[in-house]
């Protein structure tokens, strides 16, 4: 999964231009260079952000899903269930809710429209969800204990189990040993029988750990997700072509 932020302030990839031209060009690059799939995103959900308004993130994204829908699967990473309902309308083949189906209203889109979905862990919000994160029963049985939760709800209602995908939430409200721990438990969450998605391409716990910056965190990055390979079914990147590499490596079978 190829990350495409139409946002200007984004950790790693925001772009204060902001060109709709620039982001069409970067998508189709991405699905050339080996992307599955394109993952749009037009509100920042890194540690601190604030929030955008429906109608901005709306201009952001809808030019570039009909851009890019024509050219393979389109993911759009929202939290919003009235930007998920356009994207949706518009050809999104899932919808990636870092808020996990928190919001009522979210389920109720992908029910309507029968699109994939993935259900990500995250505590509280993103600007307050790095203030001192603390799980009582541990945070790996807490994302346990919600993923539960939100698949029986979509089950309950005749969803497909075919349709959902976990997401552990690395770095969404975690600390760096929290985001370890998960990492080091991905069967945990398989055993609830649905694929798995993670992203933690370039992201803070291994810039703490490195004192790096994240545009120097490729080889940390292609390290892990190559650590973590057998238990994930989607890797979420900014580096397309570097982890396509990887995965075609490591998807070989001699004849």
């Amino acid at each position: 999964m190829g990350i495409l932020n139409a946002t200007p302030d984004s950790f790693y990839d925001g772009d204060p231009s902001f060109s709709i031209e620039k982001l069409i060009d970067k998508g189709k690059r991405l699905f050339d260079e080996g992307a599955d799939i394109l993952d749009i995103g037009g509100e920042s959900t890194k540690p601190g952000a604030n929030s955008v308004s429906t109608e901005e993130e709306i201009i952001r994204i809808l030019p570039l899903i009909k851009a890019l829908s024509k050219l393979g699967p389109i993911s759009v990473d929202t939290r919003n269930p009235e930007v998920a309902e356009i994207a949706c309308a518009e050809g999104a083949f899932m919808i990636n809710d870092v808020e996990g189906l928190r919001n009522s209203k979210m389920a109720e889109v992908v029910i309507k429209y029968q699109v994939d979905v993935c259900i990500m862990h995250m505590l509280r919000v993103p600007a307050t969800m790095q203030q001192a994160p603390v799980y009582e029963k541990g945070v790996v049985q807490d994302i346990f204990n919600t993923f539960e939760t939100q698949t029986q709800t979509l089950n309950n209602r005749g969803f497909s189990k075919d349709k959902i995908w976990l997401d552990p939430g690395i770095g969404f409200g975690k600390t760096v040993a929290d985001n370890w721990e998960i990492l080091h438990n991905l069967p945990v969450f398989k055993k609830l029988g649905y694929p798995l998605l993670v992203g933690l391409s370039r992201k803070s716990f291994m810039s703490k750990i490195l004192n790096k910056k994240p545009q120097d965190l490729l080889a940390a990055t292609l390290a892990m997700n190559a650590k973590i390979y057998e238990h994930v079914d989607i890797f979420r990147v900014h580096d397309v072509k570097e982890h396509r590499d990887l995965i075609d490596l490591f998807s070989y079978r001699s004849s």
